[in-house]
């Protein structure tokens, strides 16, 4: 019989995407524990992502290291001193920095399980937990969720989520209609962190005028930064028609997760946006550079996925020069093709994770 843990914590800071990517152990811990209170320990700029999930009772946001040292260690005193009073059973572990060893020991759970990293393997980091899962899968979420091997659990939830209320949608819904943007809209976001996994700007307005040809209408989003957003407008400049741009920037993650989730095809880079398209399950495009397009593929079954080492040779990850544009090799005519294929298709049988 399964122990009835009464509070949870997990751990994990990360970006964006890898908190929504964690959402399958979350909802794991819910199936086996309905009655288990689960909270999230995670880096405060990437709170909004998980913040209208209902399988979550709390969220702890914690500094990133871009943070001044003193709003840092303040910060983490006093989350120590709040996380100690929930009286936690049960602590799961998927972050790898070293100070979460320390947070756990200060925390005294009677149960702490942590993945067990190959670069974690001292003494004081092994002995800070009660359980180590070694990592296994070949996909992200199959590896999330191996933490959970210590529990003895014989299902899991292999579905990733993306929640929004419906508040969220009904606004978005009102910013499409000022741009006169019906129910069958595509969304594109071309933006990453990195230039090493973005497209060339003319490559995405050549797709939008393919789209535009076909009737159909195309909206633009990406982040508030100031670089995104001059992206986002030399895509529409360099097209024969713009897209809608109104939005970009300027939504919640859980209202891009909305816009995404009624859309009829999303289009994108290796980014969070596409993990939400996954989550939500609407047909995507995404194309992958130099990075594992297995490991980190959206976890999908009506997905055509690109990856840049399939038209030329991709270096191993010790030798990736983050200034170079690795998806330049793939051609704007196959996303094209694809997107005829997933369009022409969204009627019938659905395109079953293809790689191109």
């Amino acid at each position: 019989m399964e122990k009835p843990f009464r509070k949870i914590l997990l751990i994990k800071m990360r970006f964006h995407g890898d908190m929504l990517l964690t959402t399958p152990v979350i909802s794991t811990l819910k199936q086996h524990y309905p009655d288990a209170e689960i909270d999230v320990l995670l880096y405060q700029d990437t709170i909004p992502i998980l913040s209208e999930n209902p399988e979550i009772h709390a969220l702890y946001g914690i500094k990133n290291k871009k943070a001044q040292a003193a709003e840092k260690i303040t910060n983490f005193v006093s989350l120590i001193k709040e996380l100690r009073s929930n009286q936690y059973d049960l602590v799961i572990n998927m972050a790898d920095q070293w100070m979460v060893a320390v947070l756990v020991r200060l925390l005294n759970v009677p149960m702490s399980i942590s993945q067990d990293y190959h670069h974690r393997q001292s003494r004081f980091w092994r002995h800070s937990f009660t359980h180590l899962a070694p990592l296994k899968g070949e996909n992200v979420v199959e590896s999330n969720l191996s933490v959970l091997a210590p529990l003895g659990l014989h299902t899991c939830v292999a579905e990733t989520t993306m929640s929004y209320h419906p508040a969220c949608w009904e606004r978005v819904r009102a910013q499409l209609d000022k741009t006169s943007v019906g129910e069958n809209y595509v969304v594109i976001q071309p933006t990453a962190r990195q230039i090493f996994k973005c497209w060339e700007n003319h490559k995405f307005s050549q797709v939008i005028d393919a789209l535009h040809e076909r009737g159909t209408e195309v909206v633009l989003t990406s982040g508030p930064g100031a670089e995104d957003l001059a992206c986002v407008t030399a895509i529409a400049q360099g097209c024969k028609k713009p897209p809608v741009t109104s939005l970009a920037g300027q939504l919640t993650f859980p209202e891009l997760g909305a816009l995404i989730d009624h859309a009829i095809l999303f289009i994108g880079v290796d980014s969070a946006p596409g993990h939400i398209a996954a989550a939500v399950k609407t047909p995507l495009i995404c194309l992958f550079g130099a990075t594992d397009h297995k490991f980190w593929r959206p976890w999908s079954d009506n997905m055509i996925q690109f990856w840049a080492g399939d038209y030329r040779p991709m270096p191993p990850r010790a030798e990736r020069d983050r200034n170079e544009m690795y998806l330049s090799v793939i051609p704007a005519e196959d996303v094209i093709a694809a997107i005829d294929k997933i369009l022409s298709a969204s009627h019938a049988e659905p395109v079953i994770g293809e790689e191109i």
